[in-house]
C-alpha cells in the first residue's frame, strides 16, 4: 500500500514575491547599491586622505577632523580626547568633511552622467511636417476635379 502524499503549495504571495525579486530591476538596484557602497568607501579615503590635508594644509595647518567646540565639559585639544572626557561638542570638523565629501560625490555623479549622455545620444526628433492648410487641400482638388473635366 502507497503512502498519501502531501502536497504542500507555495502561497500565492511567495510566487509574486519570486517574480519581484527575479525582476531585471530589483537585480540592477542590488547592484547599483553595492557598487554605491565601494564607491562611497574611495570618496571618503579620497576625501579623509587627500583632500583634507591638502586643504588644511593651505588654510594654516587645520586639521579638519579635530575642528569642534565645547559646549559642556572640559576644552581637550582634540575631538576624540573630548569625546573620551564625555564633553558635549559641536563637530564643526566632521560636518565640513561630510560637506566636502557630498559635493565631491555629487560631482563625480554629474560627471559620469554627463559623460554617459554622450555615449548615449539619441538622435534629434525628426520634425513632423504638419499637414497642408484646408484652403491648399481644397483647392489642390478643385484643380484635379478641373484637370478631369478637361480630359474627358
Amino acid at each position: 500500500m502507497q503512502a498519501p502524499r502531501l502536497s504542500v503549495r507555495r502561497p500565492q504571495w511567495m510566487q509574486e514575491f519570486q517574480a519581484f525579486i527575479m525582476r531585471g530591476n530589483v537585480v540592477d538596484l542590488a547592484v547599483g547599491i553595492i557598487i554605491g557602497a565601494a564607491f562611497t568607501a574611495i570618496v571618503n579615503s579620497l576625501v579623509k586622505d587627500i583632500f583634507n590635508p591638502v586643504i588644511g594644509l593651505a588654510l594654516g595647518g587645520i586639521d579638519f577632523s579635530n575642528v569642534f567646540l565645547t559646549l559642556k565639559g572640559a576644552p581637550q585639544p582634540t575631538l576624540a580626547a573630548a569625546q573620551a572626557a564625555g564633553a558635549v561638542t559641536l563637530n564643526i570638523g566632521v560636518f565640513l568633511n561630510a560637506l566636502i565629501q557630498f559635493l565631491i560625490v555629487a560631482l563625480v555623479v554629474f560627471w559620469i552622467v554627463r559623460a554617459l549622455n554622450t555615449l548615449y545620444r539619441r538622435p534629434p526628433p525628426t520634425p513632423e511636417v504638419a499637414p497642408p492648410p484646408l484652403q491648399e487641400m481644397l483647392l489642390e482638388q478643385i484643380r484635379d476635379l478641373l484637370a478631369g473635366q478637361r480630359a474627358v
